[in-house]
Order: structure tokens, then sequence, then C-alpha cells
């Protein structure tokens, strides 16, 4: 594979415990070392340093409590304070890992989003990793249909599972040890929600302001620095915050679409115009996609299918075409704040479990499952509710998922699914659920969501099209003071009834227009399923795609026809991303392991 990185290794046992010769020869842009059977080599812009004997291998833009010339030498002056406990008093956006190369020892650490990944895989009692999934040194790397299967009902691939059935990818918050061909993976860090009933609302909205403020301030560490602005609330705030904390026009950048109910560029005037932002527009054709699908496809480590990232791209690319090197991100404040519908959906479903369990087992359930009381119009929404009330978090957030919905006999050809667990996407998910046994409901979706939408999906998205373009990238709305504050605030004021995000909301208004804080979210939405039904390429290249992919042995070929021919021209926002995410597994599989099949050869 081509696609470069940034740090590769492999460590081999030494039980004879003799410590090798530490070599480290520097390169054009990094440093390769050598000790006692084991190879490290770093790119930048990853960082390396040395001191007695011990490596620290960094990335990403922490802020450490100690200074140093470089992160690397701050990373290793916290390790001889603090050892194992180096994360402590680290915030940001980071990766981090130090080799002992005279016990052979080495400790690996992600931030609390796991923005810089580590991947690895053991073979032999060595232990081989990269920031890449797709370049980890392993003798053997081969393509698990199992991950297929969780990348197609997922739309990404969650960590810790990778594309390759060697490679796992350490998750957020987690540290990773090994030691003579003995790996040991736990978190550091879990959220601990303490709801403050003390705090009245006011000092909340202030305390808000405040930290937003700061937290965008510290992203301004350079000059060419500007914003994305979908004109949701999100992106509008920091649009508005950088613009007042600089006091010069902030340079902000918009992605439209000009297909009915995609475009919302009407919401960034507004809030170009309230803020007075030096504005930039584009409106993204078909042709955009045709150029910009394989590209971003083929930029990831392994498959990844949110349709954002195309568009993403695109922003960054034209932001970097008018000198900006750093744009700041508004992700993160429906995760912190409570943003999402889906969070006023579940407390619906939530005070089902108020009802006694008696009542519940022995009367509402057996009335709801009758023959034909779902057939009966009164009655039928109340069978609905009770058939999804009675489905336990988290997976009663997966019954509507699409794959799920068709059918899975329908969907997929018999010998794949004979040879994948269809179990293990709900297993994956109950592990998270379970990682925050208290606090409330919308607090343990909130913190489902870190890792699910935040971690697996959307920071992905942002920062791997980001650096694509050539773009550095900021998320204020993820600092650790505003997620820390976050943990503090009642669940009421995030979800009030269902007014999503309130405190958040009331806090920003006479900051905000109006008519961003009551608008609905939509973000940088791509009209994918309507253009490939009308524009010839998109067309002929999603029919291409789809027909190559049945060949694989994983999706029914006839299945595959109807969804481009029957079901996408009826319905193109639906069936649309199915097609999509199909699509860019294709894409991926074609650039990289282009003879992989079921059953046929699976290294890539």
């Amino acid at each position: 594979m081509d696609n470069r990185f940034s740090i590769q290794g492999r460590l081999s046992p030494n039980p004879a415990g003799t410590p090798g010769e530490l070599s480290i020869e520097r390169l054009d842009d990094g440093w390769r070392c050598l000790w006692a059977g084991a190879r490290l080599e770093v790119h930048a812009p990853a960082r390396l340093a040395e001191r007695d004997g011990i490596l620290c291998v960094a990335s990403g833009s922490p802020r450490l409590p100690v200074s140093g010339a470089d992160i690397a030498d701050a990373w290793l002056e916290l390790h001889a304070r603090h050892g194992a406990d180096v994360h402590r008093d680290v915030k940001g956006l980071f990766s981090v890992a130090f080799f002992d190369t005279r016990r052979q020892t080495a400790s690996f650490y992600t931030d609390r989003f796991a923005t810089e990944s580590w991947c690895f895989g053991e073979e032999d009692g060595a232990l081989c990793f990269s920031d890449r999934a797709d370049a980890v040194p392993l003798t053997r790397r081969s393509v698990s249909a199992q991950s297929i299967f969780d990348y197609l009902f997922f739309h990404v691939i969650p960590s810790p599972v990778t594309l390759f059935r060697e490679v796992r990818r350490l998750p957020p918050a987690s540290r990773l040890d090994w030691q003579n061909g003995s790996t040991r993976q736990a978190p550091y860090w879990v959220p601990v929600f303490r709801e403050d009933t003390r705090v009245s609302v006011e000092d909340a909205k202030a305390r808000f302001m405040e930290i937003v403020r700061d937290s965008v301030t510290r992203e301004i560490d350079r000059d060419d620095v500007g914003a994305f602005l979908s004109g949701g609330t999100d992106s509008s705030t920091v649009s508005g915050m950088l613009g007042r904390i600089t006091g010069r026009p902030a340079r902000t950048y918009s992605m439209g679409f000009d297909a009915t109910g995609y475009d919302e560029m009407e919401y960034a005037r507004i809030a170009a115009k309230h803020f007075k932002t030096d504005h930039h527009e584009y409106y993204v054709t078909p042709e955009d996609l045709l150029e910009g699908i394989p590209k971003v496809a083929r930029s990831y480590d392994q498959p990844f299918g949110n349709s954002s990232a195309v568009p993403a791209w695109i922003c960054a690319s034209r932001a970097r075409a008018d000198g900006i090197g750093k744009l700041l991100a508004g992700d993160g404040g429906d995760e912190l704040f409570g943003g999402n519908a889906r969070y006023a959906k579940q407390r619906v479903f939530g005070w089902y479990d108020t009802i006694p369990s008696p009542l519940r087992s022995g009367l509402i359930e057996p009335l709801s499952g009758l023959p034909g009381m779902d057939r009966i119009p009164l009655i039928k929404k109340g069978v609905s509710y009770v058939e999804q009330a009675s489905v336990p978090m988290p997976d009663r957030m997966q019954m509507y998922n699409l794959l799920l919905r068709l059918g899975l006999d329908t969907v997929f050809q018999p010998n794949f699914l004979k040879g994948i667990d269809t179990g293990e996407p709900s297993r994956l998910q109950r592990d998270t659920w379970a990682l925050v046994p208290e606090g409330s409901l919308l607090n343990r979706m909130l913190a489902f969501d870190w890792k699910y939408t935040l971690a697996d999906n959307d920071l992905p998205k942002v920062i791997g099209t980001t650096r694509l373009a050539g773009v550095d990238v900021g998320f204020p709305l993820l600092s650790d003071e505003l997620l820390d504050f976050s943990l503090t605030l009642p669940s009421e004021w995030k979800l009030k009834g269902f007014k999503l995000r309130w405190l958040f909301k009331e806090a920003l208004r006479g900051f905000l227009p109006d008519e961003i804080i009551t608008k609905k979210k939509h973000g940088f939405g791509l009209p994918f399923g309507v253009w490939a039904v009308k524009h010839p390429g998109l067309k002929a290249l999603a029919c291409d795609t789809l027909e190559a992919f049945g060949q694989r042995g994983v999706m029914s070929p006839t299945f595959l026809h109807d969804l481009h021919a029957k079901w996408l021209p009826e319905h193109p926002g639906y069936y649309g991303e199915l097609v999509w995410i199909v699509m860019m597994l294709e894409q991926w599989l074609q650039a990289y392991a282009p003879d992989w099949r079921l059953g046929g050869p699976a290294r890539a």
C-alpha cells in the first residue's frame, strides 16, 4: 500500500534480558531506531526523543504541564516524573508511546477521542505497530469477512476492530502495555457524571461561554486559521468566536448542494452576515464527487463510509487553496450537550422502564403480542412502542438499522453469513455501554456517542479529509475543559423535556442569530442518491461499483442489482446511503485488495 505512515515498528522478545545497543539514525524527515531485535521508524509530523535509553514517539497537539523544546522531550519529562500515569495532567489531542530499550517494554496511549491512532498486531511473540492499520508490519495481514460485515452495519469499522483479522486499533482513552511478548490493554479514563444541582443556570451559562471562548483562543495558534461554517449552532459558534477573539473577520468556508432538501447555505449566510465573516461558498457538483470519491476512499487505512467525507475534503481543499493552514470544526456540541434527536426519542422509550416489571412482563407485553394487535389503528402505535421500549439499551438504538430492516438473508449471500457472527456489532456496542454503568439514560447515551459517533466516525471524517487536503484542524468544542464541564451539568439542562441542547442554546442567545438557534440540525449532508439517479457519470460509477462488489461473495448480486436499478430511483434519499457505503468499500478494495473475495485470496 502506498499510503505513507508516520510511525511503524516491530518489537521482538528478548528472553535473555540483555540490553542491546540503541542506534538512532536521522532521516530527511524523521528517525530510524534499532535495538535488541527491535525496529522503529518515525516520520514527520510525529516526533521522537530519547533519554537514558527510553524513546518517546508523540503525535498530535497535546497541552503538556511541562515545557520542552519538543513535545516528545516534554513527554519524556512527564514520564520521568509520573511513570505509567504520564497522561494524568495532559490535555488536548494526542497519541504517545514509550519504549524502554533496556527492559524491552513499551506503553502506548490514546487521548479521550483517539484522534491519533495506534494500530497493532502480534506474531511469534513480537508486537508490530503503526499509526495506520494498513501499515502494521506483520508478515501476514488479511481482510476479515467479519470486519466487512461490521463496516456495512456501522458504515465504519469501530475500534478495537480493523479491516484486518490480525490488526487491532487502540480505543479512546486507552493504554496498551507490552513486555517481552506479553500485552495488556485497559482504559485509563472513563466518564463519570456528577450532576451539580447547586450551580445556577446563569452561572452555568456564563461558565460555558467562558470555556468556549478560551477553547477557541487556544486553537488560534497561527495566523492562517479559518473555520468550517455549515450554518448550524456549533460551526456558527466557533466562527463567531474566531472573529470576536482575533478582532478581524473570520475566514469561513461553506459547502452547498443544488438539491432540494440538502442545501442549508441560507443559514451559513445568516451566520456569516451576523458575524461579518470573510465568507467563502462553493456548490459541490456531481463532477466533484467523481473526482473525490476514489481519492477520499483510498486515503483511509481501511474502508470508511461517512458520506460527508467527500464534501469535507472539497471544503478543506478550497480553504487550503486560499492559504488557510488550519480550520476549526464545530464537532462535539451535540454529543456533549444533548443535541441529537435520538436522545429525545430514547427518553420516551425510557419511561417504559419506570413501569413495574411484573406489569410489563405479565400484562402489557403479552397483550401487545396478541395476533392482529399491530393492525388495529388506535393500538398499532402502542404495540410499536412496547416492541421498541422492551428492547434494552443500547440494542434499541439499532432497531431501525437498514441491514436489519431489509433482512440479512435478503442482503447477504448464504456462505458469507455462515462464516461471520451477526451478533458482533451488538456485542461491541454493549461493551462500550457497560463502561459507564452509572448515570442517567441521557448521559450514558452521550458517553456512548463519544465513542461511536465521534471517535469512530465524525472525527476520522474531519481529520482524514483535512489531512488529505493538507490542512490542520482544531476542535474547540471538544476541549478537555468543555468535556469536564459537561460531566457536571444536570441532565435536564441538556435535554429539557424534549428541547435538545437547552443550556447550550440558552447560553448562546444574543450571541447567535435566533434563526440559527431554532433551526434543525443538518450539516454538510450529501444528495448522493439523488445525483446517482440523475447524473450519468455517478449513475455509471455506482452501477459498475455495485456490480464489481457483487462478485466478492458478500452481498447478493440480485439484491445489489435491485438496489441500484429499482429501489434507488424510487427512494434515492433512503437507499442512497447504502449505495454509498458499498461503493466506498469497493473503491478501497479495488485499490488495496483487488483480488479479495470470500473464500479466495485474503491478503491485503
